[in-house]
């Protein structure tokens, strides 16, 4: 006996077939995963906490924060826009960033809401 398998084949067939017409498309599936695995890294996940906190943070900030190189945050952070969770601009000799929409309800899935004075348990 396996716990994760019927061991009888018996099918709701017209909610089965309305749920498989509905399902998420093969191509979202694809970049809502891609926009997942780049928060599955530990300094990614990071700086995009960081980010959620500070609001928009420099570079310097990043790497001060994060203990990290600043080529190192960089390479991140590329990352992190590439996949629609951060957006950048130039200001001066700066560049600054910030969470997007998508990127917050990522995060928030991922590690939770912040509450002041506690920890996120998972």
């Amino acid at each position: 006996m396996n716990d994760e398998r019927c061991d009888l084949l018996c099918i709701d067939a017209p909610r089965a077939e309305a749920i498989r017409r509905a399902r998420l498309d093969v191509e979202v599936a694809s970049g809502a995963a891609e926009r997942a695995r780049a928060l599955a890294d530990p300094t990614r996940l990071m700086l995009a906490a960081a980010l959620r906190e500070g609001g928009e943070l420099c570079v310097c900030d990043l790497a001060w924060i994060s203990e990290r190189a600043q080529n190192l945050v960089s390479h991140h952070l590329r990352i992190l826009r590439t996949q629609g969770l951060v957006r950048s601009r130039r200001d001066g000799k700066l560049v600054m960033y910030e969470l997007t929409e998508v990127g917050h309800a990522l995060l928030s899935a991922v590690i939770g809401e912040p509450v002041k004075g506690t920890e996120v348990r998972a």
